[in-house]
């Protein structure tokens, strides 16, 4: 229970990393790079501290599967951000909800996790309610199609890291666990940044505010929650619970920027809540 408790609290909390994307005008990967730095730096006290020796148990088998997932998320967030630019974020939300579907493919392809009829249903019932809340935003065009393929690679980028880090999170703390999958992604995102000559340090102090705030709440309140729960349930799940990101946008554009709930979002979060909530039964039904 505690485990979906902080799934949900993750989930409102990602709800937030698109409007703080939108705020900033750094470029996509700079934005990246320090999102995950801030989190690594807010991190290293209680690294260094309490956890430092446990990486001395680590194999090269471990480094391998940190490397590669925190290469995924480094990418992911590269071309998730860059596609806020040039698509809406309610358009880049039909695609997110993709996520479950890949998840339950690479589980069963790469950890044969087989899934029930009922799973697959309250899959699709979610994945219908996301759809219904974003759709009246959906719009496709030159510039938005490009924007909206560059959301489905970060889809599947996304996707890939949960199922390399479900592997490596059961066996290391959190705090370890996410400490060398940031700091491996902030490395790679700092390539990057070099690689195009963006600059690391020509931007107002607004755009430093949201940096930091990416890094505290989508981050370390968002993704840090879902690499928490991994310990006790699997990337569809997590992928399951990332569905309630449009219910959060919506809380959120009603409290900060006034926008009304229409009828459609109603509907839809409606959905969104009865598939998830028959997922995380059916999963505790199987259980008993």
């Amino acid at each position: 229970m505690k485990a979906y408790i902080a799934l949900i609290i993750g989930a409102f909390s990602i709800s937030t990393s698109a409007i703080f994307v939108k705020f900033t005008d750094a470029p996509s990967a700079v934005t990246a790079f320090y999102r995950l730095f801030f989190a690594v730096v807010l991190m290293t006290p209680l690294f260094v501290v309490r956890h430092r020796k446990e990486t001395k148990g680590m194999n090269r088998k471990d480094w391998v599967f940190a490397t590669l997932s925190g290469t995924l998320l480094a990418f992911h967030f590269i071309l998730w951000f860059e596609s806020l630019r040039y698509t809406s974020v309610a358009s880049s939300v039909v695609l997110v909800t993709l996520q479950p579907l890949f998840a339950f493919v690479g589980g069963f392809i790469f950890f044969k996790e087989k899934m029930t009829i009922s799973e697959w249903v309250s899959a699709l019932l979610a994945i219908v309610g996301s759809v219904i809340i974003s759709w009246g935003d959906f719009r496709i065009s030159g510039k938005a199609l490009y924007g909206d393929m560059l959301a489905l690679i970060a889809c599947a980028m996304v996707t890939g890291y949960w199922l390399v880090g479900q592997h490596l999170r059961k066996q290391l703390s959190l705090i370890t666990y996410t400490y060398i999958v940031y700091g491996i992604a902030s490395i790679v995102l700092s390539g990057y940044v070099v690689l195009f000559r963006y600059s690391f340090f020509s931007y107002d102090l607004d755009d430093w505010s949201y940096f930091i705030l990416l890094a505290v709440i989508p981050t370390l309140f968002g993704h840090s929650l879902f690499n928490w729960a991994m310990k006790w349930v699997n990337a569809a799940m997590v992928s399951m619970a990332i569905l309630f990101e449009p219910i959060g946008a919506i809380v959120l554009a009603y409290i900060w920027l006034g926008e009304k709930i229409y009828l459609s979002q109603a509907i839809g979060s409606f959905f969104i809540i009865v598939g998830i909530g028959v997922y995380m039964f059916g999963k505790h039904v199987k259980r008993i």
